[in-house]
């Protein structure tokens, strides 16, 4: 009885002692540091670490100037253009119209009466084309006003293409998204979301001219303005300037929900209604079937994107409203949104409408800091309420944080030229001597550090893992400062630590939301609010552990009957859960309708294919499949020829010869190109420039006389290797090899594809050439590209096309200051005796495959292939991928229609198209596996070993040769 007391005391004293921690944890204050920074100027700029361009430093150059409160119209109709604009008549409900065409320049002359800052305001319709975004340069006075002045965005316009329809399980499938065509209104406004005003253009009084350049996508205008800076009207003057009220009982007492799913508009079509089975008040709601019921998720995560509703009042007066949504995405970050009215900001309250960190639904009613609900004033009828994402509060901070990882990465890259990037760490370099100026601006961005801290801080009420990351950084900063030796010893870390906080920053700036719906109520309607507790929660539990055992949750859309007897095809998937759930929404409203085909879409593991389809239990067709499949597979009568369907050659139409080739064997093709992939020369502009050169290498001999100047200050070129992954590269990439095989006019196999013939003086060539890059010019063998051109480490590299999506998302600091082009190429001579520049590139994938079956299976599998191939599909695919996943997952179909409708601009796409024209595809031979690894093998010798190349290569393709042999007897097939 005793011992049973004591364990009782023991327990509820070490329950007391912890309740008080977290009671003293929660009472104690956040730390700031305003110590560190009141009283300085962090305005100011360090030599050799600074920003220059930026809109602040923009505003800072013209502060105190006025602002006008007259609105200048632009005579539109008098430009100048060398070509791609036109004025169209009767265009779209107007009597004329200016259309501006993809990669235009237009120019207009506008006399300013007084000088100071001004909007510019325009009225738009982006016609059909890409479905992406358009993007406009604008020019005051021939120039650039300041650097984000080069990306101005505007969106489009996507609806639902129908109704909602049920499936065969009951579940509720979403319409597909379509584009519609309107005139819209909007300002030039930053991009990325920092500022969230308009921006303010400085103008002098008198005649200027402003330019607007396509970067992407055509667009029509119908107005321009350079319009007066409006001053947003407070709630308490928005109140004073409408009527007072007068509605009856029936407007007072009006209740009226809009539901999340039921959005009308849309800026992206990935904007979509979703499902949730994971609260209890999701409204509607179901733990056993796939309900629409809530928007917005992870894709409503960047500013700008907007959601819009319609809703209906029975009279004029005033209403309540209040937004259900749902913000458990980040703790301790706060996602805003800008609340229009009939397409206007009510009052300037609703330019910031915040919703907290919370597990569960959260019902805001839209109110004051009192939580006295705001009064909108409505006509009776139907009215819109848009929701726009806006960084709020917090963009000023991440802007700053930016600016702070540019200039952080100049200070490294200072550094990095004096001491390299592993410093000799029993060496005193004597840094704050050699470069005082670095200690200096060292000091400064510790400080503006610690503020970014304590604003953001104060803007979330509490301190957030990733703005911790900007602390480290301050603190490692004071420590450099107060001990410079110590730069050296961590200058790894310091590295390191800048690339974390850019990534924080990235990652700060997403405000994701979810919307179940919205509530109109008039005034003396009781607003209810959905709460969850202890008791809804477990409910909620039970029923879905209960559901579990009869509901399949994975399956995605209609499924069907299995089996011999079954008319349905089964296909297969090798990608992921993503890709197969959009797939099979594609295939349910789409292909099955319009063919009556059947379709049972199953995602299956890589490893799991060849012993189902050597069984006989494979599916009808594989997606995604490695290249080098297809004819290993036909190789053993796995897989069917496609050559012999009807419509072979206009399905295939749509891909390049190289992106094929792979697929192919004696005249026959057993794949169909999914993906592709190929290698372009990544380089920074500010840097090559700063070394003296103009322009990227167009050649390799270029590219090699620039080594000394780059090594020269402790940088380097990234050359991919068979040594570790890079970016784009799985593993070992041997790609920079064939790449240079075929350049020099070289091929891997014969002909017949019975011998390599890397032993030709052409395969000798290359392959010395490319050992050397490594031996001889000491180039790394693996690295991470991303992080070191980010950092300007590596300031030129050749890496695959997809880290340009990367580069997009995670390094903003640096846009506009990187670009790419064609890889370099070799000097060649054709048959005239001209000579020109062979850009070869090589070019690998994925594929589809067919598995053989029943003659009707094998005809249904085929149009099945075609409609998955087509650009109509590709194009939806790869942008609801992208809308899902991000921008830096942008599917790389293969499919070259379909690509250029893709969301790149119009630069990338010529640089793009025009090194995919220059590739070229490996073919796949019985025992071409051994090509590979015997290639690696001989580069790991001379590497490491520091052999021989020419002997080297000449060994290991007689190996190569007796493997290719063998594999051809053992098929039966000739060899010669």
């Amino acid at each position: 009885m005793k011992d049973s007391v004591k364990k009782l005391l023991i327990t509820v004293g070490v329950i007391a002692a912890i309740v008080v921690i977290f009671v003293l944890m929660g009472s104690r204050k956040t730390p700031n540091y305003h110590d560190k920074y009141d009283g300085m100027d962090l305005t100011v700029n360090v030599a050799g670490a600074e920003r220059q361009g930026t809109y602040a430093g923009y505003l800072r150059d013209h502060a105190g100037a006025a602002e006008p409160k007259t609105d200048v119209d632009v005579d539109i109709w008098n430009y100048q253009a060398e070509s791609g604009v036109e004025v169209r008549n009767n265009y779209e409900n107007e009597s004329k119209a200016l259309f501006m065409d993809n990669g235009s320049t237009v120019t207009w002359k506008v006399n300013v009466p007084q000088s100071g800052f001004y909007n510019l305001y325009l009225e738009f319709l982006i016609p059909e084309s890409r479905g992406v975004a358009a993007e406009r340069s604008v020019m005051i006075d021939g120039e650039l006003p300041f650097d984000d002045a080069q990306n101005i965005v505007f969106t489009r316009i996507w609806v639902d293409n129908g109704k909602k329809r049920i499936d065969n399980q009951g579940n509720e499938i979403r319409p597909s998204q379509k584009e519609i065509y309107e005139w819209q209104k909007g300002y030039c406004k930053d991009s990325m979301g920092y500022v969230a005003d308009p921006y303010k253009f400085y103008f002098e009084q008198g005649e200027h001219t402003i330019s607007f350049k396509a970067v992407n996508e055509p667009m029509v205008l119908k107005k321009l303005q350079v319009a007066a800076v409006k001053e947003d009207k407070t709630y308490a003057e928005y109140a004073a300037s409408n009527p007072s009220a007068n509605t009856s009982t029936a407007g007072k007492t009006y209740d009226s929900v809009v539901q999340g799913e039921d959005a009308v508009r849309r800026s992206e079509s990935s904007l979509y209604a979703k499902y949730d089975h994971a609260s209890p008040i999701t409204v509607p709601y179901s733990v056993t079937k796939t309900i629409l019921n809530y928007t917005g998720g992870d894709a409503w995560k960047t500013a700008g994107q907007w959601i819009e509703w319609e809703f209906t009042v029975p009279e004029d007066g005033y209403y309540k409203i209040t937004i259900k949504g749902r913000q458990n995405y980040a703790r301790g970050s706060v996602s805003s949104r800008m609340v229009y009215i009939d397409g206007e900001i009510p009052f300037e309250e609703m330019k910031e409408v915040a919703f907290d960190y919370k597990t569960d639904w959260e019902c805001k009613t839209l109110s004051d800091e009192n939580d006295e609900p705001y009064l909108f004033y409505l006509t009776g009828g139907t009215h819109t309420l848009r929701m726009e994402a806006t960084l709020g509060g917090a963009g000023k901070v991440l802007e700053e944080l930016e600016d702070s990882t540019f200039r952080l990465n100049q200070i490294y890259r200072k550094v990095l030229v004096y001491t390299g990037a592993t410093p000799d760490k029993y060496r005193d370099y004597d840094i704050h001597k050699v470069y005082p100026e670095v200690i200096t601006a060292m000091d400064l961005e510790a400080r503006r550090l610690y503020k970014a801290v304590d604003d953001m801080v104060e803007y979330t009420g509490q301190k957030a893992e990733k703005i911790a990351t900007a602390q480290t950084l301050a603190k490692q900063l004071e420590r450099f400062v107060a001990k410079p030796q110590k730069i050296t010893t961590e200058f790894t870390t310091f590295k390191d630590n800048i690339t974390s906080l850019g990534t924080s920053t990235l990652e700060m700036s997403e405000i994701k939301l979810d919307v179940d719906y919205i509530r109109i109520t008039g005034v003396d309607a009781k607003v209810t609010v959905d709460k969850t507790n202890f008791f809804k929660n477990l409910l909620h539990e039970i029923k879905a552990f209960g559901a579990s055992f009869f509901v399949d949750y994975d399956a995605v859309g209609d499924v069907y009957e299995d089996g011999k007897n079954s008319d349905a095809i089964k296909v297969w998937i090798l990608t992921g859960r993503d890709q197969g759930s959009i797939m099979k929404t594609m295939v349910d409203d789409t292909f099955t309708p319009q063919t009556g085909i059947k379709v049972n879409v199953e995602i299956v593991a890589a490893n799991a294919v060849l012993n189902a389809v050597m069984a006989g239990k494979g599916p009808n067709a594989i997606l995604s499949i490695g290249g080098d499949q297809p004819v290993n597979y036909a190789l053993r009568g796995a897989a069917v020829d496609l050559t012999q369907f009807d419509g072979f050659e206009e399905t295939f139409s749509n891909f390049t010869p190289s992106s094929y080739a792979q697929y192919s064997l004696d005249g026959a093709v057993y794949g169909m190109p999914e993906t592709q992939t190929f290698n372009v020369l990544f380089y920074r502009k500010d840097i090559l420039s700063e070394l003296g050169y103009d322009n990227p290498p167009q050649t390799w001999k270029e590219l090699i006389e620039m080594f000394p100047t780059i090594q020269g200050n402790n940088m380097n070129v990234g050359i991919p290797s068979v040594f570790g992954a890079t970016v784009g590269a799985a593993g070992g990439d041997l790609n920079q090899y064939f790449t240079m095989l075929y350049q020099y006019g070289g091929d891997l196999y014969n002909e017949r594809g019975t011998k390599t013939i890397v032993d030709t003086e052409a395969g000798v060539e290359a392959f010395a050439d490319y050992v050397k890059f490594f031996n001889d010019y000491g180039v790394p063998i693996a690295y991470d590209f991303v992080s070191r051109f980010r950092s300007g480490e590596m300031p030129i590299a050749v890496a695959n096309y997809g880290s340009y999506n990367t580069l997009v998302v995670s390094a903003p600091e640096i846009r506009g200051l990187w670009d790419f082009t064609l890889v370099p190429g070799t000097e060649r001579v054709d048959a005239s005796g001209n000579t020109y520049i062979d850009h070869s590139d090589c070019i690998v994938g994925s594929a589809s495959m067919m598995i053989p079956s029943d003659e009707k299976k094998q005809q249904d599998t085929w149009k099945f292939l075609s409609w998955w191939a087509s650009t109509e599909t590709q194009v939806r695919f790869g942008r609801e991928m992208e809308a899902l996943l991000g921008a830096s997952a942008r599917y790389a179909t293969a499919n070259k229609n379909a690509f250029c409708q893709l969301a790149w601009t119009t630069e990338a796409i010529n640089v793009l198209t025009e090194q995919w024209d220059n590739t070229v595809g490996i073919r796949e031979v019985p025992g071409g596996y051994y090509t590979g690894r015997h290639l690696t093998n001989a580069v790991r010798k001379c590497v490491n070993f520091k052999e021989d190349p020419r002997e080297a290569i000449l060994d290991y393709s007689i190996l190569i040769n007796e493997e290719l042999t063998k594999k051809r007897k053992e098929f039966g097939l000739p060899l010669e």
